[in-house]
């Protein structure tokens, strides 16, 4: 079953999943699953989350909701541990922050054409930690759905653990 985080809707049958059905399934996106991402889900969940999400706000804005979709799915498709990067750069090499959304778009060219807009969000999602600004109005919502998403993904797990715990019966 395919869900975005704080949805009921079953994706996998809807405009959205036209939207990216020939990508979804590639290995590298579904790799994704086996990375811990924002302490409580996988990098592959959150990816789904910012794809969703940017679609439908694309969509409801009257932008390219496609190519949000696809953008979103992709924007953090790297494989390297984070922490790990950081701690062992070198002076002036750029943070993980900054660096990550380039190797992203790396593996997103491997995998299916990438528009030059589709590669704008990818680069530019972490906006301003990356630079140049995003030339596009959908790099801005797939940059703001991004930030949205990881406090979801940090929140919603607690909030849950929380009513459950001070459910009465």
């Amino acid at each position: 079953m395919l869900k975005a985080i704080c949805s009921r809707k079953e994706l996998s049958d809807s405009a959205y999943y036209e939207c990216v059905s020939d990508i979804i399934d590639a290995p590298e996106i579904k790799r994704l699953q086996d990375i811990t991402h924002h302490i409580s889900t996988t990098r592959y969940q959150h990816c789904v989350n910012v794809s969703y999400y940017g679609f439908i706000i694309c969509r409801k804005l009257k932008l390219d909701a496609r190519s949000a979709a696809r953008a979103g799915l992709m924007h953090d498709m790297f494989y390297y541990d984070r922490k790990e990067f950081n701690s062992m750069r070198e002076k002036g090499q750029l943070r993980h922050s900054a660096k990550h959304s380039f190797v992203a778009s790396e593996n997103a060219a491997l995998i299916t054409e990438i528009s030059e807009k589709e590669r704008d969000m990818i680069e530019k999602h972490m906006w301003p930690m990356t630079r140049p600004m995003p030339r596009f109005k959908e790099t801005y919502i797939i940059t703001f759905v991004d930030k949205y998403c990881a406090v979801l993904e940090f929140c919603v797990p607690k909030v849950r653990k929380f009513v459950s715990k001070n459910k009465t019966i």
